[in-house]
């Protein structure tokens, strides 16, 4: 059964935020590609909906909520500079059909443990904002994981899941 951990959609530039860096909002290009993985995400059977407290991971989420009506629960464990150990225990417990949310820094960290952990890794890794990985579970434990490219990557039309 499948979970799925995404990279926050698209946000504005770091360098010209001035205020707290975990208010810091999706881009339009951000928003659309929200809209685009909660299209796909959304014929998958999502059961739960978890998401690093920073604003623009909230926000990627948020489309996908309001289509398969969940509430987009705050995890502090998936917050940028968090330790992955944190993420591997939530990808055991949380139920098939969860859907997370993260960042660029601690993706790459829990992908790279997983695959040491014996986890087949069947796509090139893909680390761009949008992306969402797709990880196969057997009694909670990840046995394979492919990634799905950024939405803006490959066109509009997602109707369907893979």
């Amino acid at each position: 059964m499948s979970i799925y951990l995404v990279r926050h959609a698209k946000a504005g530039s770091r360098r010209d935020w001035d205020d707290d860096d975990h208010l810091r909002p999706l881009s339009n290009k951000g928003w659309r590609q929200a809209e685009m993985i909660a299209q796909r995400l959304a014929a998958v059977g999502v059961a739960e909906l978890r998401t690093s407290p920073y604003l623009r991971c909230r926000q990627t989420l948020e489309p996908l909520g309001r289509a398969v009506d969940l509430e987009v629960l705050d995890e502090p464990a998936l917050a940028e500079g968090g330790p992955f150990e944190a993420v591997l225990e939530l990808l055991e417990q949380l139920p098939d059909g969860a859907v997370l949310c993260s960042h660029g820094d601690l993706i790459p960290d829990t992908m790279v443990a997983l695959a040491r952990r014996g986890c087949r890794i069947d796509s090139e890794p893909d680390w761009r904002k949008g992306s969402v990985w797709v990880l196969e579970r057997t009694g909670g434990v990840v046995e394979s994981a492919v990634v799905w490219p950024p939405p803006d990557t490959y066109g509009v039309e997602l109707s369907r899941a893979t």
